[in-house]
């Protein structure tokens, strides 16, 4: 309970963001697309104008490629049931992709999808991106990773709002220079500077996800993408039945 509090308060204090220069954005919903509600979002990129996802939960964990018009699968990597997959990306040639709580990290190969090796990852897996030189992660905390490819901390930055830190940061995308980042349990996404972790943007993304498009097994907000080829983004959640291109709109 204390620690859904605390979430709950975090929610609460980004969205009642005082200081004049954190920007405040709205979604416009451009188009939207299927969305396996089976699919317990944890990474959700492009490649190469490709969409990937790759999705949690013990013995239902799974990395996918997927057809963004349909939702059809196309491909589909399964894991071992003690495993609870959580963030992914392509990095140079390898595909990293994180876990939960069992300190693995596992390598594939890029372009084929073919297993390549694991690692002892220090820390929770969470949310994972790139910004063409680190990878960059999240725990579940404040911080910001930034690792090189073999998952050695080059540095890392605590993220504030207001000189408060941000917890609960989860999936993780880079776009225009900027580090965007689920937070957890929550309806908003924070924009942030990675040179000093500093929130320069907060998305309220309330009613993203129509009410009525909404069952028992609905979970949160987590999944954003950058499709660099286009310049669209789009959001999604844990088992929604829908994906969003969206535009921002400043308040």
């Amino acid at each position: 309970m204390r620690r859904l509090l605390g979430i709950i308060i975090s929610s609460l204090l980004l969205l009642s963001c005082a200081d004049a220069s954190v920007k405040q954005y709205t979604l416009e919903v451009v188009a939207e697309y299927p969305h396996d509600t089976g699919a317990y979002t944890q990474g959700l990129f492009f490649e190469d104008g490709q969409l990937y996802e790759s999705t949690g939960q013990n013995g239902k964990s799974s990395f996918r490629k997927v057809d963004l018009a349909t939702g059809e699968v196309l491909e589909i990597i399964r894991f071992d049931d003690r495993y609870f997959v959580e963030g992914s990306v392509m990095f140079g040639d390898n595909l990293y992709i994180l876990t939960w709580e069992s300190r693995t990290a596992f390598v594939y190969d890029a372009k084929t999808l073919e297993f390549k090796t694991s690692w002892k990852y220090p820390r929770e897996g969470w949310g994972l991106t790139h910004d063409g030189k680190n990878l960059i992660a999240s725990d579940g905390s404040s911080v910001l990773h930034f690792m090189d490819e073999n998952f050695k901390s080059e540095r890392k930055v605590v993220v504030k709002l207001e000189d408060r830190p941000v917890r609960w940061l989860n999936e993780l995308e880079y776009i225009d220079g900027k580090i965007w980042a689920n937070v957890y349990t929550s309806d908003e996404i924070v924009i942030i500077d990675p040179k000093d972790g500093r929130v320069e943007g907060v998305i309220d993304c309330r009613g993203l996800l129509p009410k009525e498009m909404r069952s028992p097994d609905t979970d949160v907000l987590n999944g954003i993408a950058y499709d660099e080829k286009t310049g669209k983004i789009y959001l999604t959640g844990k088992n929604w039945p829908r994906l969003y291109e969206i535009k921002l709109t400043r308040q």
